[in-house]
């Protein structure tokens, strides 16, 4: 039966973390569908870009939500299931997955960022709150989302086992998922690497005409003139 409980948790986390909540919120906002300007991601990131930073913080807070809650339920309830470690590794990274590859949404999802911290947090709000203190130094002092994005990447697994005994138990089932959302968070952003290196990636608060044009109430929604 543990099997089968295991099996069930980490089919919901997928399920979980296929709600594309940047489409779903900017359509529920009347804004344009993300995925249709600027990076055409997923984000909440591109979801800025639309000019409404309410629905971008809206998106983070539910990706990242999306993250959180598999593994804190698997952790808080899971044991008289046979629900352990392991299992909290594998939910947390089936709704990382979910976000990437979404059965919703025609398998076209996001980078992952937002709700690969939010399972970080999951597994140790000290290890979630390092990573992302990591992500606002680099964005600060650089003004890139995606170079902050990849080195909070490079540095969560690093983080983990060196900090692991002191102030987390290091468990290698989760040390070992840490390190596939890494790999697959730096994969995403093999077009961001390939810009930085050319010199051409867009800054935070930088602004496109095209995007912020297409950025905005979706046909049927404009205003009239």
């Amino acid at each position: 039966m543990p099997v089968a409980y295991s099996f069930a948790a980490v089919l919901a986390a997928y399920l979980l973390g296929s709600l594309s909540f940047a489409v779903v919120v900017s359509r529920a906002m009347g804004l344009a569908d993300p995925r249709t300007f600027g990076s055409k991601n997923p984000g909440a990131t591109n979801v800025l870009r639309s000019g409404s930073k309410v629905a971008a913080i809206v998106t983070l807070l539910l990706d990242a939500a999306k993250g959180w809650l598999p593994v804190v339920l698997v952790r808080w309830y899971g044991a008289p299931y046979g629900l352990e470690d392991g299992t909290q590794a594998l939910v947390g990274l089936a709704a990382f997955v979910g976000h990437l590859w979404p059965v919703f949404f025609r398998f076209q999802g996001g980078k992952g960022v937002a709700t690969a911290l939010g399972v970080l947090v999951g597994f140790s709000l000290w290890l979630g709150l390092a990573t992302g203190a990591t992500w606002l130094i680099v964005a600060f002092f650089f003004r890139y989302s995606s170079l902050a994005s990849l080195a909070s990447a490079l540095f969560a697994p690093v983080y983990y086992v060196l900090v692991g005994g002191v102030v987390w138990d290091t468990e290698r089932s989760i040390a070992a998922a840490i390190v596939v959302m890494s790999s697959l968070l730096a994969w995403r952003h093999k077009e961001n690497i390939a810009r930085l290196i050319k010199g051409t990636e867009s800054r935070l608060g930088s602004k496109k005409g095209a995007a912020n044009s297409a950025a905005v109430a979706p046909k049927g929604r404009r205003k009239r003139h």
